[in-house]
């Protein structure tokens, strides 16, 4: 445990008034004078009690739940705390905050990609000016955390040159796990050969392609962007040709090969690890979070890889992927935003991404965490690794997700045809109009 230093309430007091002004939040935000109160109030005789709610994945409750623990033994001599943990997965953490910002957790985590959003709705707090509370109970800088993180983590927590939220893990992408026994290391280079060896097997390959996050992995591979504008919209030129020379619809047509090989299962968004514990797969694309899980499925012939290429206008194109990472922000709108920040910078500090990657196989984002031989040797972190350099780190504006979820249920479900270009070309243009549709 790390030893506090002692400070004067004056000093402490000034440091914690905390200026969201300065983080440039397009829209108004409380006032937070008093928002570091009750950090302050461990200078004097009489403790208060400060009450949070922290929000975090289903499958991480009982780890984050010791984080809690650890926190309040850390800090327990300075205040009491009430520290209601709750569900929220980083996936969704974006629009749930923003459907009532005030309500929601004073700490949440969420994926990278939401970060824009979040900012732009005034949902977070701007951790640049927590130096002050860091030096007096964590002994550390805003810098210090920073450098202590992967730069690309670091980068993905910034917005408009400020930093908004501690980088947790740099894992948020997919890869290919499979079962050796059942498929060969040659089997999964490829979709075609791939497919060919599940059917072989009786068993299946599964993948979300309702998802903007998933499905864009093909498109990435043939060239196409996207990318995020100052105004909230987006840019997609899905619908047109790649830098490469290929079109949008060859993308899709081959989709929907894929999703029309009858060794293939079509996962819908969240339901992954269910579905790898059902049995029926021998090969899924996902991250690391379901580690774990594959595991458990595959036993003895448990491999990851990056995931195959696919066959596009009759070439192999590596599929790509999304690079992203998971972080934790402080609710710009918590009563106790000093102490909030605090139990942030604690649940994502060095010890505790040791903690998630031993119990998770979360891989961290903190650059001595991440040094370990442990985590050189894991398979699912190598994996991602491998698939790292065919990543594309995607920010999109909120109008992105329903059409291009839209667009890859209508693959699965069948409802385009390959042969059928006018058809594709369509849906493709219906899915990039909505997706840049100005932001309301």
């Amino acid at each position: 445990m790390r030893k506090f230093k002692k400070f004067a309430a004056v000093a402490v007091a000034a440091a914690m008034t905390l200026s969201l002004a300065a983080c440039g939040s397009k829209t108004e935000t409380p006032s937070t004078t008093n928002a570091g109160n009750n950090a302050t109030s461990a200078a004097t005789t009489e403790k208060e009690t400060v009450k949070l709610t922290m929000w975090g994945a289903e499958e991480d409750q009982k780890m984050l739940q010791g984080m809690i623990d650890s926190f309040i033994a850390q800090y327990g001599d300075k205040a009491n705390f009430d520290i209601q943990l709750g569900v929220e997965s980083e996936s969704t953490a974006k629009d749930v905050v923003l459907t009532d910002i005030e309500a929601a957790a004073d700490v949440y985590a969420f994926a990278s990609d939401q970060l824009p959003d979040l900012v732009n709705a005034g949902a977070l707090l701007c951790i640049d000016d927590m130096d002050g509370a860091l030096q007096a109970y964590a002994g550390k800088t805003v810098a210090d955390v920073k450098a202590a993180n992967a730069s690309g983590s670091v980068d993905a927590a910034s917005y408009n040159g400020k930093f908004y939220a501690y980088p947790m893990s740099a894992d948020n992408g997919y890869f290919l796990y499979y079962d050796s026994s059942l498929v060969s290391a040659e089997d999964v280079k490829t979709w075609d050969s791939l497919l060919a060896a599940a059917d072989k097997a009786g068993k299946k390959v599964g993948m979300t392609f309702a998802s903007g996050w998933y499905n864009a992995s093909f498109f990435y591979g043939a060239g196409f962007t996207t990318g995020l504008n100052a105004d909230g919209t987006t840019t997609i030129d899905f619908n047109g040709k790649s830098a490469e020379g290929y079109t949008g619809v060859q993308v899709v047509q081959s989709m929907i090969g894929i999703a029309a090989n009858p060794a293939f299962m079509a996962i819908a968004d969240g339901d992954i690890s269910n579905q790898i514990a059902g049995g029926k797969l021998c090969a899924v694309v996902s991250g690391t979070w379901d580690a774990t899980a594959a595991q458990a499925a595959f036993g003895d012939g448990y491999a990851a890889t990056k995931l195959p290429t696919y066959t596009l206008d009759g070439k192999q194109i590596q599929q790509g992927s999304v690079a992203g990472f998971k972080l934790v922000g402080v609710n710009a709108y918590s009563k106790n935003a000093g102490w909030a920040a605090l139990l942030a910078e604690w649940i994502t500090n060095e010890e505790n991404q040791k903690i998630r990657f031993a119990e998770r196989e979360i891989g961290p984002s903190n650059i001595a965490a991440a040094s370990s031989d442990a985590v050189a040797a894991n398979i699912a972190i190598s994996a991602l690794s491998e698939q790292s350099a065919y990543g594309v780190v995607q920010l999109v504006g909120g109008k992105y997700w329903d059409p291009t979820a839209t667009l890859g249920k209508s693959i699965t479900d069948g409802n385009l045809k390959a042969d059928d270009e006018a058809g594709i070309q369509k849906a493709l243009d219906d899915m990039v109009a909505g997706v840049t549709a100005p932001v309301e």
